[in-house]
């Protein structure tokens, strides 16, 4: 979603950037590419590049989002795709995102 960000968006980047002081930061609203009302804040994807996640599990640093962001995901937003690397994870992948797989599930309004 393009624009300006809403509170969602805006709540989840800055617990997001307060927790884990990342070296990279992008919080993407992917819910207009699922079914349901436009302008809505369900679909997230986040990436986090932090020294905080070194010596973590892929599972550790994805319940320490998860955990962070609990508010959230109790009060709307149904889906949250976690990328969570430490600086040299990051750069070993070139700085690269993984691609989001395509919404395969709801209804189509």
């Amino acid at each position: 979603m393009t624009g300006t960000p809403g509170p969602v968006e805006t709540a989840i980047t800055r617990k997001l950037a307060g927790a884990f002081a990342p070296d990279q930061l992008a919080v993407e609203n992917q819910s207009d590419q699922h079914s349901g009302p436009r302008g809505r804040e369900s679909h997230f994807k986040v990436v986090v590049v932090s020294a905080a996640f070194a010596g973590q599990s892929l599972v550790q640093r994805h319940r320490a989002v998860n955990a962070l962001l609990a508010d959230e995901l109790q009060g709307g937003v149904h889906a949250l795709s976690i990328e969570a690397l430490t600086p040299e994870q990051w750069q070993a992948r070139g700085g690269q995102t993984l691609p989001t797989p395509p919404c395969l599930g709801g209804s189509k309004s």
